[in-house]
């Protein structure tokens, strides 16, 4: 099943006119609910996915093509799942939501899970990094993050597309593995953050030495646990303040939000969580992407694609809706671009009189 709905999702990014909304029939059913990074939001049906999602991507970059870089899947609560990373490649030969195009090779780093039912698509959730196209364009108005926004690299061992059944043992290891490391996180109580205790914590122990953190434009990658904690996660923990309390109080809390796992999968040396969203906070410090403090309650739409090698977690990919999180801090990301655009284009005009 993994290999031919990966031949489907081929087929549905080299289809053009006609064929997208043929290729969408055939992948999802008619009801099926699909969500993705904003602006595009949640809509039902392939129709709506076709006009709010695909259209205005294939139009935007008239030779996409996709490039998986993970293809793996599982099941979790009784459920079918199939998870795939990677990047679309194109020409950007038109504005996408209002990003002008720069006529040149562009990337759209993306985290994809479907729930498969009966052989098609119940749920689609696509976390699209559309900040980073926004980077490569050159129209960015946010402060860059700590780390480096670097392409990102496929797996080490380059055998990150899985179309066998995988060891059902190792499957169930790797996703055990990643869950012990959240709970390090979850356990960890910075109230007041702190770089030694956040190196020394017990997340040290799966991580591997060379570990790299692919994180989302506005954030960046970083290498180690030292870059990891110095260029992510001491700045983010200094800027979100997680629920506090009992249990019972931090549950209630998520449970109010609706932020928790959707996917938690293990195949073979990979494992998949998400949530839309799995994460809340309050954006109680500063200088994240440069924003001040806006004491607002943030939610997050995230994926995080983990490696397992040599008995740690080697890699770990984490798409992340970024303009949807500015959007709640009240920053709309798109009208900025536009106005950034606005401008450049003025400037020109005037420079070409």
């Amino acid at each position: 099943m993994k290999k031919d709905f990966y031949d489907r999702l081929q087929l549905l990014a080299n289809a053009r006119g006609p064929g997208i909304a043929e290729a969408l029939d055939e992948l999802a059913h008619p009801d099926a609910l699909w969500r993705a990074s904003h602006p595009m939001n949640e809509v039902t049906g392939p129709a709506s996915a076709l006009a709010a999602i695909y259209q205005p991507l294939i139009e935007a970059m008239p030779d996409l093509e996709r490039r998986d870089l993970v293809f793996c899947g599982g099941e979790y609560q009784g459920r079918t799942f199939i998870a795939a990373m990677g990047h679309y490649f194109g020409t950007f030969r038109a504005p996408w939501f209002g990003i002008p195009a720069n006529g040149a090779l562009t990337t759209v780093r993306y985290g994809e899970v479907y729930e498969i039912e009966d052989g098609r698509i119940r749920t689609a959730t696509l976390i699209w990094d559309v900040l980073d196209v926004i980077e490569q364009v050159g129209v960015s108005p946010l402060a860059p993050g700590y780390g480096r926004n670097v392409v990102w690299a496929g797996p080490l061992t380059g055998d990150g597309l899985i179309f066998e059944d995988s060891d059902p043992d190792l499957s169930a290891a790797s996703i055990a593995q990643t869950l012990e490391m959240h709970q390090t996180l979850f356990a960890y109580d910075n109230k007041v953050p702190d770089r030694d205790g956040l190196m020394q914590m017990e997340q040290k122990h799966h991580w591997h030495p060379k570990m790299l953190w692919f994180g989302p434009a506005g954030i960046g990658s970083t290498r180690g646990l030292s870059g990891f904690v110095d260029h992510h996660q001491l700045p983010f923990r200094e800027a979100f303040r997680r629920p506090t309390g009992t249990p019972a109080d931090v549950a209630a809390v998520r449970d109010a939000f609706n932020a928790h796992h959707f996917i938690r999968i293990g195949d073979g040396k990979y494992s998949v969580t998400g949530g839309w969203p799995s994460f809340v906070a309050t954006h109680y410090g500063g200088n994240f992407c440069g924003m001040p403090a806006t004491g607002r309650d943030i939610t997050m739409r995230v994926m995080d694609f983990y490696h397992h090698h040599e008995g740690l977690i080697r890699e770990n990919w984490v798409p992340i809706d970024m303009l949807d999180v500015f959007q709640q801090m009240g920053l709309d990301v798109l009208e900025l671009v536009r106005r950034k655009t606005d401008r450049l284009t003025r400037v020109e005009g005037a420079v070409a009189a």
